[in-house]
């Protein structure tokens, strides 16, 4: 694991930062970082760096009041807007589910298998542009033009599933939808962890992540209306509206966004300098290390190597897919709630309670967790809560029993699943490039689960669903497996950290000036 302080792309010796980077020697060096005053007094092991010119002259309290502002400026340009967008990419790339219900199958004359390689090719090209996108957008740093094009397009792939006629057209829509859709969630996630610190970071992901879970209960209620009042109108079966509304309302939104959005605080035009500098400034005083400074010195190569090397990102992608690999009943949800014997359109009423229990609960999780600075329990936690519910779904017929085990399902899984994402960019925080690269990598190989998901929830499989139930438990076992590994492994980083040896990307602070985690003890791992 290295931070900044092994820059990309410069010969050995000594580095453009002032390392020695062969020999590690203590070679000091004052610069200006970013050109935004930022100076830098820098050792191979320790560092001082002091605020810009507009922060250092403020007193606590003006200090205080100025980044509660920034704060509630940015939440309130961002954190609506990316969850919006979330919901109706969530929408688009799981209304097939509802589709179902809808006559899709019947329409067009699919088998199940072949429906369950329409919903598991969307997840091929999922995998396929994680990576390179993150890269790319770390490279451009536009988010705020770059996202909002990436939704445009989807929206108009997923308005033109409506235009299926064929098993073929529909494998081609689907591949070509999760090719594009694969740019916006672990964008997102580098976009967040670019503005907010390592303790205000967590709620953030929930609430980003929230836009899936409203997703999941706004699937059900929007199909049910379609399926209601649309079906048969103008000669179109209903889940072709269901297709080109969804597509549109995606369209138009993403237009919408290109005139609020942020970009990375340095290429934010909207920020005072005051505000610019102070952006910048708390997130170097919270990790110890400058994040992104310009597109000018971030390399596609370089970060994604950093990331490979580190076996924390291991750790970590084998956590995320297990807990993926538990949820993939979400992909499935409206077939195993059919189920339960109701009508369609009632079943996909039912639908929407877990996942409003679900953001409830991921709320408060993660808002404790960011509170505390802790994170294992907030992970293990509900996942264990989830596993009751996968063992009690699997055994019983019964009616309530079967219902509160799905009320049970979506929360376990995912209360836990947004303290993961945060824990990610806690764990991995620089350089930036190395951050993007690891959560698109984790990102995309936590989704490789369904595509083999798909096949384990065929029509004849209900109601039990024993095999998918079993695979489930499993999967949720081994994520709290790699969840206690990752905290041992943090554990004893720590210590090395307070013994005062060298953890490679461990940057310890030093400043006399404003507090800050990084400022008042060094960067510490949270566990």
């Amino acid at each position: 694991m290295a931070f900044a302080g092994h820059q990309m792309g410069h010969a050995p010796g000594i580095g453009e930062n002032g390392y020695d980077d062969e020999k590690g020697g203590n070679v000091d060096y004052v610069s200006d970082v970013g050109g935004l005053g930022l100076s830098t007094t820098q050792t191979s092991t320790r560092r001082k760096r002091e605020a810009p010119p507009l922060i250092r002259d403020l007193t606590r309290e003006e200090r205080h009041r100025l980044e509660l502002a920034l704060v509630r400026k940015i939440d309130f340009r961002l954190l609506p807007m990316i969850v919006l967008m979330y919901i109706l990419n969530y929408l688009d790339r799981n209304n097939i589910a509802s589709a179902r219900l809808a006559g899709l199958e019947k329409d067009l004359n699919l088998s199940s298998t072949q429906y369950q390689t329409a919903v598991s090719i969307l997840f091929v090209g999922y995998l396929l542009m994680q990576v390179p996108s993150n890269l790319f957008l770390n490279k451009i740093g536009k988010p705020a033009i770059y996202l909002p094009a990436v939704m445009v397009v989807w929206g108009t792939i997923s308005a033109a599933t409506a235009a299926a006629q064929s098993y073929g057209g529909l494998i081609a829509i689907r591949f070509m939808l999760g090719f594009v859709e694969a740019a916006y969630f672990p964008g997102c996630l580098f976009f967040l962890s670019s503005w907010y610190t390592r303790k205000e970071l967590g709620v953030r992901t929930a609430i980003l992540y929230s836009g899936s879970l409203l997703s999941g209960a706004f699937s059900g209620l929007i199909a049910a209306g379609i399926v209601n009042g649309l079906s048969g109108a103008r000669g179109l079966g209903a889940w072709r509206w269901l297709f080109i509304l969804e597509g549109v309302i995606t369209i138009f939104i993403a237009i919408i966004a290109f005139f609020i959005l942020p970009n990375f605080p340095r290429t934010t035009k909207w920020l005072t300098e005051e505000e610019r500098q102070l952006a910048i400034w708390r997130l170097d005083e919270d990790i110890g290390e400058d994040d992104w400074v310009s597109s000018g010195v971030q390399t596609f190569g370089h970060g994604f190597v950093l990331a490979v090397k580190d076996a924390k990102m291991w750790v970590l992608m084998v956590m995320l897919f297990c807990i993926v690999a538990s949820g993939s009943v979400t992909n499935f949800f409206p077939t195993v709630v059919a189920t339960l014997g109701y009508s369609s359109i009632d079943s996909l009423l039912l639908t929407a309670p877990p996942y409003i229990l679900a953001v409830i609960t991921a709320l408060a999780n993660a808002w404790h967790a960011d509170r505390t600075g802790e994170r294992y329990y907030h992970v293990v936690l509900p996942l264990i809560v989830g596993v009751v519910a996968f063992i009690l779904g699997a055994a019983t017929t019964s009616l309530a029993p079967r219902y509160v085990s799905m009320m049970l399902m979506v929360p376990g899984v995912y209360t836990g699943y947004v303290v993961v994402l945060a824990w990610i960019s806690n764990t991995l925080p620089r350089p930036p490039a190395k951050r993007a690269a690891a959560l698109a990598a984790i990102n995309a190989v936590s989704n490789c689960s369904s595509i083999y998901a798909s096949y384990m929830y065929p029509s004849s499989a209900g109601p039990r669903y024993e095999v998918a139930f079993a695979v489930n438990c499993s999967t949720a076992f081994i994520a709290i497996c790699c969840a206690t590994l990752l905290r041992f492994m943090l554990v004893r980083l720590n210590k090395k950290l307070d013994n005062g040896e060298y953890v490679e990307g461990a940057i310890i602070a030093e400043n006399d000036g404003l507090p800050g985690e990084a400022v008042k003890k060094g960067f510490r791992f949270l566990y």
